[in-house]
């Protein structure tokens, strides 16, 4: 199975900026979407961005203007280069992808990265 890496997370403060990063490794396997999600205590696991094999993108509205998803294909990594941060941004986040191999279609997830906004 598509096994995915991240890195880059930590503490920082308001107003700063964190860059995560997330690589898919494997054999003979085709990425899709690829995509980040965050889940803060006591709360849902949330979507925050995602983006297509040709670079369409999506955001949650708390993040909009904010937050910007993108991927290497060659290196079937995705990056979240989140600005502006904010204390209510403190999550773990987690990177996931659709992945295909052979004819089977699933959803890989990496182990999650804690990001920790101090006001």
């Amino acid at each position: 199975q598509v096994q995915l890496v991240e890195s880059g997370g930590g503490l920082v403060q308001a107003g700063e900026s964190l860059r995560l990063s997330c690589a898919a490794s494997g054999n003979g396997f085709s990425i899709g979407v690829m995509a980040w999600s965050r889940q803060a205590p006591g709360k849902q696991r949330e979507l925050v961005a995602q983006i297509t094999t040709e670079g369409v993108t999506n955001y949650a509205g708390s993040v909009k203007d904010r937050f910007t998803i993108s991927r290497d294909n060659d290196k079937n990594t995705v990056y979240l280069q989140m600005n502006s941060l904010k204390p209510e941004d403190t999550a773990v986040y987690y990177c996931w992808c659709t992945a295909t191999q052979l004819r089977w279609t699933y959803t890989a997830w990496g182990q999650g990265s804690q990001v920790t906004v101090s006001s």
